[in-house]
C-alpha cells in the first residue's frame, strides 16, 4: 500500500508504450545491420540472413521499473559489425534522422560504452556487443559461456548486464518477494541520495545483488521482514568482505574473475559486490572511502528505524524521509560545465560525469582520508543559463578523525589535477569549459532548491537530554542550531523506555561538518572564482615542501582551495585576514562511535555466517588486530589518549581565491 501511494508502479498505458518502443527499436537495428552488411560488400544471401537482436536487462528485466524509468537494452550483432565504426557511426546517424528520437547522446569512452536517447519520450540506454557469429539467432541464450570466446573487454561487460540479470532471477527463492523488496530498497536509496553508480554509490544491479543475498538468507520471509533484515545485515557487514550469491566460477576462457589473492588490483576494492556469472567481477568498483562511509551511516539509520517500527514507535514514512542534501552540509564544491551547442554539452556532460568520481578519490588521497566528500547524485539545471550544468559535493571532516595541529587541507592541486584530467577529452571542442569552486551553504544558488525558494533555517530548540543543542566553545553564549525531527524524538523516547544506553538518539546519523568560509573581493560573488579555460597551473600537494606556508606551531587547520585563471591575467590573492573562523563540532566523533561502534548481533546463524565470512578472503580484508576498516579507535598511550579525548581547538579554514584583476 505504501509503494502504491508513493507512485512506484507504472500505469498499464505506460507499460504498453514501452513494449511498442522496444519493438520499433528491434526493427531499426535489424535494418541497420543489413545496411552495414550490404555496404561492406557481402552478397545478397548474407544480407538477407544477417540479424541483430535487442535484449533488455536491468530494472525493466527484473520487473521493478517505475514510472519514467529508463530501459537498459543490449544490441547483439554479428562479428563483422563493429562498435566504433558501425554502432557509434552508422546507427547513430540513423537514429539522429528519426523524428521519434530526442536527446541522442553517445558515450563511447565510458567504462561500458553506451548510447543514450529518448524514443517517443521513453529513455533508452543502448549497449552493443558483437559475437563471433555471422548470423545471430532470435532465440539467443547468452548464459552459455562459449559466446564470450575471443570477445574484447567492452563486449564482455556489455553482455554481462543481461547475463547477471537472468542469473539473479534464477537464484532467488521467491521472485515476487524479491521484486517487492527490491522496489522498496531502490526507492529508499533514491530518497536518501545514495542511488548513483556514477557518483560513487550503488546502481541498480548492485542493489539487486544485495537484496538477492538477503532473500537467500531468509527464503520464506515476507517483504516487510526482508526489508528489516536488509538493514540489520548490512549495517553489520564487515566490508570489504565480498557479497556473493554463489561461489566464484572459473572458466576455460582467459577472462579474469575477481580474486584478491591473485589480482593485486582487486585488493583495493572497498565494497566488493560480485556478479554471479563468469567472469565474476566487482560491480561496485566506483565506491570510494567517503561514499562507503555515507552508505554505512544510512544502513545504520535504516536499522534503527526498523527496530523502532518493530516497537510500534514509528512507521514507514520515517524510513523513506528525503535526504536534504543542500541543508546537510555547511560547505560544498560546485562543479560547473558549459558548452556552446546542445550536442556539445551532451557529449561534454557524459564525459565529465564519468570522471566525477575521480575528484572524490583524489581529494581523499591528497587529504589522507581526513576530508569526506558527498557527491550529489545527478546534475542541477539553472534555467537562466543556456548550455550549462552544475554538480555539487558536500564537504566535511570525516567522522572519527581527530583534527591535528597545523594540518592543512590543500586541495588546490587536487582540483587542478582533476580539471587537467577532464581536459584531456579527445573530442573536446571550443566552448567546452569546466570550473570548480567552493561555496558556502548560505550562498547556494536558488535553483538547487525545490521551487527556487531557499528553505528557512530551523528554529533553535532547547537542550533535550543533552543532544539537541550545545554551547558555543568561543564563549559567546549562543546555542548551536540543531534540527530535530518528530521521528527523532519518538526514537529517543523508544530507546529511553527500552533502557538502551549509548544508542543512536536520532533517526538520521548526522555529523556536523566543519565550516569552510571564504570571502572574495568581488561584491555579491556567491559563485565566484570559477575556473576558466587556459593553461593549468598546479600547486604542490599536501605534504610537499613547496606547499603554501603554514606555521608548524600553529594549532589551526587550513583548507586551501583556489581556481586558477589563465596567464596573462594578473591575479590577486586574498589576505589571511579575510578568512572566517568557526567552531568545529566536538561531538562528531562521539556520534559516529555510537552509530558504528555498537550494534546488535544478528541472531540467525546463517546471517552471522554471511556477515562474518566472505569466501576465503577474510584473511586478506581484515586488519591484523581485528579492527574494522572504518571503525574509529582510540590511541593506546595515555598521552595520546588525553589528547584524543580533549575538546577540539578552534579551527581556522583558510581559502585562497585567485580572481581576475579587472574584478
Amino acid at each position: 500500500e505504501f509503494k502504491k501511494n508513493a507512485g512506484l508502479y507504472e500505469s498499464r498505458e505506460e507499460a504498453l508504450k514501452r513494449q511498442v518502443v522496444l519493438g520499433r527499436l528491434d526493427q531499426i537495428v535489424k535494418s541497420w545491420v543489413k545496411r552495414v552488411t550490404e555496404a561492406k560488400g557481402y552478397n545478397e544471401e548474407m544480407v538477407e540472413e544477417v540479424n541483430a537482436v535487442i535484449i533488455t536487462f536491468g530494472s525493466y528485466r527484473l520487473g521493478v521499473n517505475g514510472p519514467g524509468a529508463d530501459i537498459d537494452t543490449l544490441c547483439v550483432g554479428p562479428r563483422h559489425v563493429t562498435r566504433e565504426e558501425d554502432f557509434f557511426g552508422e546507427l547513430h546517424r540513423m537514429l539522429s534522422e528519426l523524428p521519434e528520437v530526442q536527446e541522442l547522446h553517445p558515450v563511447p569512452d565510458a567504462y561500458v560504452p553506451v548510447m543514450k536517447f529518448k524514443f517517443n519520450g521513453v529513455s533508452i540506454d543502448l549497449l552493443y556487443a558483437n559475437l563471433g557469429l555471422w548470423v545471430v539467432p532470435d532465440d539467443l541464450d547468452l548464459s552459455v559461456p562459449c559466446f564470450l570466446q575471443d570477445l574484447d573487454e567492452k563486449s564482455v561487460l556489455s553482455l554481462n548486464g543481461s547475463r547477471v540479470t537472468d542469473k539473479i532471477l534464477h537464484m532467488v527463492p521467491n521472485v515476487q518477494s524479491f521484486q517487492t523488496t527490491l522496489r522498496c530498497i531502490r526507492y529508499w536509496a533514491k530518497q536518501r541520495g545514495i542511488y548513483s553508480n556514477v557518483a560513487g554509490f550503488l546502481g541498480g544491479i548492485n542493489w539487486a545483488i544485495l537484496v538477492a543475498r538477503i532473500c537467500q538468507l531468509y527464503p520464506t520471509a515476507l517483504p516487510s521482514l526482508l526489508v528489516s533484515r536488509f538493514f540489520k545485515v548490512y549495517s553489520q557487514w564487515r566490508w570489504p568482505n565480498p557479497v556473493l550469491l554463489c561461489p566464484i566460477e572459473g572458466g576455460s576462457l582467459v577472462l579474469q574473475s575477481w580474486d584478491p589473492r591473485r589480482n593485486f588490483r582487486d585488493r583495493n576494492d572497498l565494497m566488493p559486490i560480485i556478479t554471479p556469472v563468469y567472469p565474476c567481477i566487482n560491480s561496485s568498483y566506483n565506491v570510494s572511502s567517503s561514499t562507503l562511509c555515507i552508505m554505512q551511516q544510512e544502513f545504520q539509520r535504516g536499522n534503527n528505524i526498523c527496530e523502532a517500527m518493530d516497537a510500534s514507535v514509528t512507521g514507514w514514512n520515517s524510513l523513506f524521509e528525503n535526504f536534504l542534501f543542500f541543508e546537510a552540509y555547511k560547505n560544498y564544491l560546485q562543479i560547473d560545465i558549459t558548452a556552446w551547442k546542445e550536442i556539445d554539452l551532451m557529449n561534454w556532460q557524459g564525459w565529465v560525469e564519468s570522471r566525477l568520481r575521480l575528484l572524490t578519490s583524489k581529494i581523499e588521497r591528497d587529504t589522507r582520508g581526513m576530508l569526506q566528500c558527498h557527491p550529489h547524485p545527478g546534475e542541477c539545471l539553472d534555467k537562466s543559463k543556456k548550455f550549462h550544468r552544475c554538480y555539487f559535493m558536500g564537504l566535511q571532516r570525516k567522522p572519527g578523525v581527530c583534527a591535528q595541529e597545523a594540518e592543512p587541507f590543500d586541495v588546490r592541486f587536487t582540483v587542478e589535477e582533476f580539471k587537467n584530467t577532464v581536459g584531456m577529452y579527445t573530442c573536446k571542442k571550443p566552448g567546452m569549459w569546466i570550473g570548480v569552486c567552493h561555496i558556502k551553504r548560505n550562498n547556494l544558488p536558488l535553483f538547487v532548491f525545490p521551487g527556487g525558494v531557499r528553505p528557512a533555517r530551523p528554529k533553535r530548540v532547547a537542550r533535550e537530554n543533552g543532544a539537541a543543542a550545545e554551547a558555543d566553545e568561543a564563549g559567546n553564549g549562543k546555542k548551536r542550531k540543531r534540527d530535530e525531527s518528530i521521528t527523532g524524538r519518538k526514537l529517543r523516547k523508544y530507546y529511553s523506555m527500552a533502557g538502551i544506553r549509548n544508542s543512536p538518539l536520532a533517526v538520521e546519523a548526522k555529523v556536523e561538518d566543519c565550516s569552510i568560509t571564504a570571502r572574495c573581493p568581488i561584491v555579491d560573488c556567491s559563485q565566484s572564482c570559477l575556473g576558466v579555460e587556459g593553461p593549468f597551473s598546479f600547486s604542490p600537494p599536501v605534504g610537499a615542501s613547496s606547499s603554501v606556508g603554514c606555521s608548524s606551531s600553529s594549532t589551526a587547520v587550513e583548507i586551501l582551495v583556489s581556481d586558477m585563471v589563465p596567464a596573462p591575467s594578473v591575479c590577486q590573492q586574498g589576505s589571511s585576514k579575510e578568512h572566517d573562523r568557526f567552531q568545529d563540532d566536538a561531538q562528531s566523533a562521539g556520534e559516529v562511535q555510537q552509530n558504528f561502534g555498537e550494534g546488535t548481533r544478528v541472531e540467525n546463524d546463517r546471517v552471522q555466517q554471511g556477515v562474518a565470512t566472505g569466501r576465503d578472503c577474510s584473511n586478506i580484508f581484515r586488519n591484523d588486530g581485528g579492527v574494522e576498516e572504518l571503525e574509529p579507535t582510540a590511541p593506546t598511550s595515555n598521552a595520546v589518549s588525553a589528547a584524543y579525548l580533549a575538546p577540539k581547538p578552534l579551527i581556522n579554514f583558510n581559502f585562497t581565491s585567485l580572481v581576475r584583476a579587472n574584478c
